[in-house]
């Protein structure tokens, strides 16, 4: 058995922006880790049938956990469709990421639908992590900085 959760949020960055932070691997590692972990993203190949593969290290225990996945689909600005998969065997399935972008008049409307997480997960701390991570996401995408 599964849960599925879906989140919404309204950035006032760009779709440009916003889609570059979910395929950067150097904006990932800034905002994508929950507070308390850090990042690391260790190969990302942003094409339909690439592959990545990243880890979230727990920064007090040093507990770490690896997962990667696949694309599916990327519409620049649009969408973003990805496999996730932990390398965990007691957190076993693949989950199903959907990224959908909508330039709205203020910025960038994202909704993140993320389904197949694996039963021993709680749908809560799955809210919580994604919370956090939006929360530096925006901290990421909306400051406007020219070039010097």
């Amino acid at each position: 058995m599964s849960n599925t959760i879906q989140l919404h949020r309204v950035f006032s960055a760009p779709p440009e922006r916003v889609y570059k932070a979910f395929l950067d691997p150097n904006a990932l590692v800034k905002w994508m880790a929950p507070h308390g972990f850090t990042a690391q993203v260790q190969h990302l190949d942003a094409c339909v049938g690439g592959t990545y593969k990243m880890s979230f290290t727990n920064f007090s225990t040093g507990t770490c956990h690896s997962f990667g996945g696949t694309y599916q689909e990327l519409i620049p600005n649009q969408r973003i469709r990805y496999t996730d998969q932990f390398d965990d065997p007691n957190l076993q399935g693949e989950i199903e990421m959907l990224i959908e972008l909508k330039a709205v008049m203020v910025g960038t409307e994202v909704t993140i639908t993320q389904s197949g997480i694996p039963a021993v997960i709680p749908t809560e701390a799955c809210y919580l992590g994604w919370q956090e991570s939006l929360q530096l996401l925006a901290l990421l995408v909306n400051p406007n900085i020219p070039d010097q």
